[in-house]
């Protein structure tokens, strides 16, 4: 009982990791999102202060 379980839950839980991975690199390659993390790496670079708006 206990190594069905065991192999359940290992083969499952690779599967979602897997498939949790895909999602965030798909998310993360997909055009449209380019432009966001692109201004997002450029935030440490800015010359302004947090409090001047």
């Amino acid at each position: 009982m206990y190594e069905t379980l065991s192999h359940f839950a290992q083969t499952w839980g690779l599967a979602l990791f897997v498939a949790m991975f895909a999602v965030a690199l798909v998310y993360a390659l997909w055009p449209t999102n380019k432009t966001k993390f692109r201004e997002a790496a450029y935030l440490p670079l800015e010359d302004k202060d947090p409090g001047d708006e």
